[in-house]
Order: C-alpha cells, then structure tokens, then sequence
C-alpha cells in the first residue's frame, strides 16, 4: 500500500523542529499562530456540518450512544490497563501519553471518508465524528483531571476554559454563521481541506520545538518507542475488533456497524493536539508521541480495511436491520483520506 504523503510531512515537520526549533520570540509567534490555526479549524468545522443533519442524526441514537461509549469509557479503560506495562515496557511519561490518547475524541474527516469508501452509513459518520469533538471538548480534560493526577499538570479550571474558547466557541461561530458562508466553504472545500493538514503540522511543529528546547527528547530511548509502538498496535486492534463485533452483537447493519468501526476506534490529532498543549504545557511534545504514532498507524490501517469492505458484496452492503434505518439518509462527500 502507498504511504500517504502526509504521514511524510509529519515527519518532516518532526525533523524540521528538531533540527530548527522555535525559540524566544519565534516559539511565541509558532505558538500564537497554531493557536489561530486550530481555532480557524474549528470554525470550518461548525461551517460544515449542516444542522439539519446534525438533528437528524440524533434521530439514531444507539449509534451515537455506541461510539461515544467506546470513545470515553471503553478507550480509556485499556488505557487504564496499560499501567501494568510500566516499567516493563513504557516509560511513566510515555504511559502518561498513551493514556491521554485513550482520553482524546474521533475524527471526523476520516471516519467520514473511510466509512464512504466501505459504503457505510455516512450521515452517522459525520454526526458521529461532530458530536464526539464536541463532547471531548469537556469530557476530555475532565477524565485527564480523574486519571492523569499530576501527569496533566496543566489541568485547572481555567485550562477548561481555553480549551473551549479555543475549540468549542469557534465551532459554535462556524454553525452560526453557516447561513451566510456555508456555501462558500462547501464550493471551496478540497483548498480549505488544506487549512486541516497546516493547522496540524504547525501545531506539530510548536510542540516538537517545545521538546527539543526542553531536551526532553534524551529520556526516550530506541527500544522504549518500540515498545510504545507494540502497545498500541495492541490497542487498534482490540478496538477495531470490538467495534465491529460489538455492533454486530448489538444488530446493528452492516453500514451502521462499519461507521461505528471507524469513528469509534479512531483518535483525533487536530482536537488531542491542542489540549494537550493546554494541559501538559512544556511536557506535552512527549505527551503526543503517543498519539501521533497512533493517528499515523490507524490512517494506514483503516484505509486497507475500507477499500476490503468496499468490496463486499452488494447484497449483503444493501441489508441494514429496520431499527437501525431511522435516520439513516445517504448523502455524497469526498473520499480522500485526511488527518482529523
């Protein structure tokens, strides 16, 4: 399979902070810029999602109820699990990261665009993937205060407050003013899709110079990335497993079962990034490791399995049970696979 050209600039962005990381005056500017990038993001999100749709898709609740369950409670109890990993296997920091991933909410562009090209239940997938963002933006740094302690050192009352100024108000901008640019931004979306990608490897980049400022870098070993690497192998394939045949057991379609599948095993970059800026401040380059391993190996990995379902039979991708058909109106979107 062709590696995607993103994964590429991610690393690239990787090298370029560790070979010219931001400092003084140019760390605060990088950190100001990201900060804007993310917000503007956010905005583009709320421009996007449609109401209409986002109403009704709370017309298939079981699905959305199923997603979230995997995203904040099943998620975060393999997290929670992992513990016994260290010192074995991790590091207590790199536990730390990989324990704030279980924390984070799904994609969006992703699970859309995985779920279209299985021919799955996009609708779902879109409102899935929205509402998932919208409730991490609370659920996340409150299950970081339960879990995490003083690993989120960053985490107060106040640091709620910038992510949600940061992440939720925009969104909210986004769907308000919808009426006016929303047109514009669909007429526009493969330039504004851009604006997705910058944002994160600019924020990326502010975090990775962080670290290497920082030196945080020297407490990380070759064989300790190995083993964060085998773990989370271990955690996608649990949760691919689970989603797919927990919906199964809970009689849900095949096009049901294959947006619960990707929108609940997946983890967002551009919403985990920001927060754990907010959260672990000068720690949190070592803090997303974990996440943007995982975000890199579930692209790879859910792109394979979406183009094998694309394949299934037509008869079998036309049975959806009749509890499930609620709510279940096909729409068109594009299938590039993006970072969410």
């Amino acid at each position: 399979m062709p590696i995607d050209p993103y994964i590429l600039l991610l690393l690239g962005t990787v090298g370029l902070a560790a070979l010219f990381p931001a400092r003084g005056t140019g760390a605060d500017v990088a950190s100001g810029a990201s900060t804007a990038a993310i917000a503007f993001l956010f905005f583009l999100y709320g421009a996007r999602l449609s109401t209409r749709e986002a109403l009704d898709g709370l017309k298939h609740w079981r699905l959305h109820v199923t997603v979230l369950a995997c995203t904040f409670v099943v998620f975060p109890v393999l997290g929670l699990a992992a513990r016994g990993l260290v010192p074995v296997l991790l590091t207590d920091p790199l536990y730390q990261g990989l324990l704030f991933l279980t924390l984070v909410p799904s994609t969006i562009q992703s699970s859309i665009a995985f779920t279209s090209i299985a021919r799955g239940n996009v609708p779902a997938a879109i409102c899935a993937g929205s509402f998932s963002s919208l409730v991490g933006i609370v659920v996340t740094p409150l299950l970081a205060a339960m879990l995490l302690g003083g690993g989120a050192g960053g985490f107060s009352a106040d640091s709620v407050l910038k992510i949600v100024a940061q992440l939720l108000v925009p969104f909210v901008a986004g769907q308000v003013l919808r009426r006016w640019i929303g047109s514009f931004v669909a007429r526009h979306r493969k330039v504004l899709g851009l604006v997705d990608r910058g944002s994160i490897l600019l924020v990326v980049y502010t975090a990775f110079s962080q670290g290497m400022v920082q030196g945080i870098w020297h407490r990380v070993s070759p064989a300790r990335l190995g083993g964060l690497l085998a773990v989370e192998v271990v955690l996608l394939a649990v949760m691919l497993l689970l989603t797919w045949y927990g919906a199964k057991a809970l009689r849900f379609g095949r096009e049901d079962r294959i947006a619960i599948q990707f929108a609940g095993s997946k983890k967002s970059l551009a919403a985990g990034l920001p927060m754990a800026s907010v959260l672990f401040g000068a720690q949190a380059s070592l803090a997303v490791l974990p996440l943007m391993l995982f975000h890199q190996m579930q692209l790879m990995v859910c792109a394979v399995i979406a183009r094998r379902r694309s394949h299934d039979p037509v008869e079998e991708a036309g049975r959806v049970s009749g509890a499930d058909r609620a709510g279940s109106s096909r729409t068109e979107v594009g299938t590039g696979t993006r970072s969410g």
